[in-house]
């Protein structure tokens, strides 16, 4: 990354930054196969085969099939009669992830995750005093093979849009570097439907428009981009440009803990949505344990989220004066929630369970619940 600046690039007003995007390849069917020999060189599925059953991950022996992620099972196994159905084991990814997690630490304290496959990387001022970029994603990636027997791809610009675009040039197990003087052509010649941010509908809409590369995008002023797009003109009209000012922060203020659970098979039973829930809820505070504790953090608004058989989802919340005690009360909130939606209509293929309005407890010890509770 020592070509001169492109024009366009945000190089002028600020110090050239140094950004790595790493994103593991085909992660939880990845580490199946790690796991499970008999399963490489196979078709993978991490999800359930059921007839509601979605693909959560799949190997890239699956994908040349056309086996993608969110798809439905029947399709996937109509794709492909070969592939193999594996149930998620969402423990051993996360295990994985902050083995991961902890080699990036190595390297900056800027590491902002996007999810338990990939993160954002600020290497400008590297604590090994490495100073070059690309041989950091390069340790990186073999640091990741040797200590986790997996392979990640990573991408490498000055800035993190084009650091996310740069990680899925050359995958699996690829790197691609996107200097200054690359940027503004590297955006020019890609679809605007890959760009990060760029739903569907928003790629249609510009198709309607007559904007199918970023040289289209880049051939509108930023005020047409504004009177269509509305305040996202503007963005659209700097990332055509390679322009991106977003900062990598670790250290972003959650606004919310949670966790959901899409089941193979849709629930409508009390006894068994209770159980799920129980357990969701039992995810849900380990994962402020692993946060700093509920010593540390504590919120006062629980939500509940329910996905019926149809796709619909409904959603409950309940909030207190006070912090909620503990992982029981936010157990009993959840689950007086739920009742409020029993018998369901239908069945339900997903439930989730949320502690928001999040800040540090001031006094640690536990206060009386609250009940009898009313859904919000």
């Amino acid at each position: 990354m020592n070509d001169a600046p492109d024009p366009a690039a945000p190089t002028a007003a600020a110090p050239l930054r140094k950004i790595i995007h790493v994103d593991m390849d085909a992660f939880f069917a990845s580490v199946e196969q790690r796991d499970r020999p008999e399963l490489r060189g196979r078709p993978v599925a991490v999800g359930g085969e059921s007839a509601r059953g979605v693909v959560a991950a799949a190997s890239y022996e699956a994908r040349r099939y056309g086996v993608r992620s969110a798809m439905p099972s029947v399709t996937a196994r109509r794709r492909c009669p070969e592939l193999v159905f594996v149930r998620p084991r969402f423990d051993a990814y996360r295990a994985v992830s902050e083995q991961i997690r902890a080699i990036f630490a190595d390297y900056t304290p800027l590491v902002e995750p996007l999810s338990l496959d990939e993160a954002y990387l600020d290497v400008t001022h590297d604590l090994k005093g490495i100073g070059i970029a690309t041989r950091i994603a390069e340790e990186i990636r073999a640091r990741i093979r040797a200590e986790t027997g997996l392979t990640a791809s990573a991408g490498v610009s000055y800035n993190k849009f084009l650091a996310k675009l740069a990680s899925d040039q050359n995958k699996p197990d690829g790197l691609c570097v996107i200097t200054p003087a690359r940027g503004a052509a590297f955006v020019a010649a890609l679809p605007v439907r890959r760009f990060h941010g760029v739903g569907p509908r928003t790629a249609e809409k510009m198709a309607r428009l007559g904007i199918a590369t970023g040289a289209d995008l880049r051939a509108r002023s930023r005020e047409w981009l504004a009177a269509r797009f509305g305040s996202s003109g503007h963005r659209y009209h700097d990332l055509a440009r390679g322009i991106c000012h977003r900062q990598v922060r670790p250290d972003r203020a959650r606004k919310s803990i949670g966790a959901e659970d899409t089941f193979f098979d849709d629930l409508a039973e009390e006894a068994a949505l209770l159980a799920e829930l129980g357990r969701i809820a039992d995810t849900v505070w380990r994962r402020i344990g692993a946060k700093g504790g509920e010593a540390a953090i504590c919120g006062r608004t629980v939500t509940l989220k329910v996905k019926y058989r149809d796709f619909r989802i409904v959603t409950r919340s309940r909030s207190l004066d006070r912090p909620v005690a503990g992982r029981d009360e936010f157990g009993a909130i959840g689950a007086a929630l739920l009742r409020t939606l029993l018998p369901p209509p239908m069945g339900i293929r997903l439930l989730g369970l949320t502690l928001s309005n999040l800040g540090e407890r001031a006094d640690p010890r536990p206060q009386p619940p609250e009940l009898p509770l009313q859904a919000g």
